[in-house]
């Protein structure tokens, strides 16, 4: 086989149909689209999820749950197990965690730190929330938390 004698499979290749082209092509006039009606205009048809004017079936369901995104305070997370790759003694801001790739975002309302996993270097930790058992694994190895 070479590449000058490659050609498509049989009937792979199928012409489109050319429709509205005279009567004696079997899809003259209208096109096969019908007399009259919104389908037969162009542009017609309707959008997606239209029911013919009834209640649409997505509107009839139960809309679930509580979103509370523009009120929500979001903050930068960071678990006490992250902090365990830094040096001892080191302060600990948000913008050292971030400019350390530690957190992915600088968030509006700040840093919070989360307790899970262990800690046994001494930090001086600046955050605008501590969980409890991070402000005790962070003490416990000699560190400090600071609320900023």
């Amino acid at each position: 086989m070479d590449i000058q004698t490659l050609k498509p499979a049989e009937g792979s290749n199928k012409k489109a149909f050319r429709v509205g082209r005279g009567t004696g092509s079997g899809r003259g006039k209208s096109s096969g689209r019908g007399m009259k009606g919104q389908n037969s205009r162009a542009g017609g048809g309707v959008r997606l999820g239209f029911e013919g004017g009834q209640l649409p079936l997505i509107r009839k369901l139960a809309i679930r749950g509580f979103n509370n995104k523009n009120f929500a305070k979001i903050y930068s997370t960071v678990n006490v197990a992250d902090l365990e790759q830094l040096e001892p003694n080191t302060v600990v801001t948000e913008e050292f965690l971030y400019i350390n790739r530690i957190v992915g975002k600088m968030q509006p309302y700040g840093l919070k730190v989360l307790g899970n996993g262990e800690i046994t270097k001494p930090l001086i930790v600046q955050a605008k929330k501590f969980s409890k058992s991070a402000k005790e694994k962070i003490e416990k190895a000699g560190g400090k938390t600071e609320v900023v």
